[in-house]
């Protein structure tokens, strides 16, 4: 395996002094390991939670630390098992691929990620750049775990950017483009058509309707998803918006961006 070799070239290059990151187990080593890797994920997760997500900085702290400890057993056990404990694994021909600690930690997070992904209304779906993040985080605790301290300053920081001001790049790009899906409660199904034409007699195209509630709720009016594609003149969202809020018949208008 990639990884397997990777660990085997690192312990090579360590007993032939060509390596600056050590792979020595110091109690120093040990705390800086842990601390950049305990750190550098709850900067992530302080944003998180900051968004009000489900996934916060307890979380990504607790993930960072797990990944960066389960690279560091592999590590350990890679360099006890071809140093000290060498002739007694000979001896019982013990074999042992410590690179599978690191990767049953990816697939134990998949169980962890998929619960911060939740499907709400309007088929919509929330937690997927939160899941992203924690898989994010677990492997830059990786790379803080196996002392590969540049890498984890440098993802950090691009993680950052990503999570921070792209967010809004993202939205901005989104909002300026001809598709948009707007959700909307009407006072009964019956104004469904009297809310078609007027769309279409400003030039948009219907791409596809999505009923969601039939009648009223208690407070809940009935209510549909609407995908358009608006009219070659790109009016802004918010005049669409604005012109759907003023109709007598609708309680509600919301755009949904995913």
């Amino acid at each position: 395996m990639i990884t397997g070799s990777f660990l085997k070239l690192s312990y090579l290059l360590y007993n032939t002094g060509m390596t600056l990151h050590s792979p020595s187990f110091t109690i120093w080593s040990t705390l800086i390991r842990l601390f950049l890797a305990c750190v550098s994920a709850g900067v992530i997760g302080y944003g998180r939670s900051q968004r009000g997500r489900s996934a916060g900085i307890r979380i990504y702290m607790l993930t960072g630390i797990g990944a960066a400890l389960s690279i560091m057993i592999s590590l350990y056990l890679y360099t006890m098992f071809m140093g000290p404990w060498h002739p007694a694994t000979e001896t019982v021909t013990l074999r042992l691929d410590v690179s599978r600690y690191a990767a049953q930690v990816l697939s134990g997070i998949g169980f962890l990620v998929a619960g911060s992904i939740i499907a709400v209304e309007y088929r919509h779906i929330e937690g997927l750049t939160t899941a992203a993040g924690m898989f994010a985080s677990v492997c830059m605790g990786f790379a803080a775990g196996a002392g590969f301290y540049e890498c984890v300053i440098v993802a950090l920081i691009l993680i950052l950017i990503t999570l921070n001001i792209m967010g809004t790049l993202e939205i901005q790009f989104k909002r300026s483009h001809r598709n948009i899906t707007i959700y909307v409660e009407l006072e009964s199904l019956e104004d469904v058509d009297e809310l078609t034409s007027l769309i279409t007699e400003r030039g948009h195209t219907i791409l596809d309707i999505d009923v969601e509630r039939t009648e009223k709720i208690k407070n809940r009016y009935p209510s549909l998803i609407l995908f358009l594609n608006l009219s070659k003149n790109r009016p802004s969202h918010s005049e669409v918006l604005s012109t759907i809020a003023e109709l007598p018949y609708v309680y509600a208008v919301e755009e949904r961006i995913s």
